[in-house]
């Protein structure tokens, strides 16, 4: 089984939370900013490193919100063979910096400020739901 951790970051401004439109191999979605450690990285540099990579802005991570684990079944993978355990650290935090922009060549193509109340009616991964859970439960 192949084990992908990843750092992902709730922002929240004004009522809205800021989204990634995920679009990778035909697959697509709202996530959270976010994703794959690099060597040697900790969560915190992932999820810094990420939010800037997919949406232009620099944050300050304000705190762990939880750990999810998630599993893919091999025929459900866009990519490799056998199951993968998704193991994903997400973490609150507030921009402090930046333009908002678009990620080029990367797996997402659109970031946006999603009013909260607007987010149940969207296209989104099952991260968003975790993290709105988490979110919810910190309070």
């Amino acid at each position: 089984m192949d084990t992908r951790p990843a750092s992902y970051v709730v922002a929240i401004e004004d009522g809205s939370i800021l989204l990634a439109h995920w679009n990778e191999n035909g697959h697509t979605g709202w996530t959270l900013p976010g994703g794959g450690m690099e060597d040697y990285e900790s969560t915190q540099e992932t999820a810094i490193r990420e939010f800037r990579e997919e949406t232009g802005l620099d944050v300050e991570l304000d705190g762990l919100l939880g750990v999810d684990v998630n599993y893919v079944a091999p025929e459900r993978r866009i990519s490799g063979t056998g199951p993968l355990r998704g193991v994903r650290v997400v973490h609150a935090g507030h921009v402090i910096g930046g333009e908002l922009t678009n990620e080029i060549n990367g797996t997402t193509d659109e970031c946006r400020w999603i009013p909260l109340e607007e987010v149940a009616a969207l296209d989104t991964v099952s991260l968003v739901d975790v993290a709105m859970e988490m979110l919810a439960a910190a309070k």
